[in-house]
């Protein structure tokens, strides 16, 4: 398994558009399956902002999705509700649990 753990600060008052964002429609949830997502998280954090994770199959998968065009169109509108670009970290999943 491959993904991202990404670190941001929302625009005042855009907690709940992130959130709704976050959680998707239908259509974007069946997109990201078929894309090879296996699971998504948003952490609002004890000490200011958020952080997100987002694990899929495998690296190609992963990199297919960053350089889809409807990813971008997601990433536009993020990006809008936040203050600035995230802290991506990219990795290789080793060990997991659950």
């Amino acid at each position: 398994m491959y993904g991202t753990i990404f670190r941001f600060q929302a625009k005042p008052g855009r907690d709940a558009d992130i959130k709704q964002l976050m959680e998707g429609d239908v259509a974007e949830g069946d997109r990201l399956k078929k894309a090879g997502m296996r699971a998504s998280y948003l952490f609002k954090l004890d000490n200011g902002g958020y952080m997100g994770v987002a694990v899929f199959e495998d690296k190609e998968r992963y990199v297919a999705n960053a350089n889809d065009p409807a990813q971008d169109r997601w990433y536009r509108r993020f990006r809008d509700m936040i203050q600035a670009d995230p802290e991506w970290n990219d990795g290789e999943i080793v060990a997991a649990t659950g």
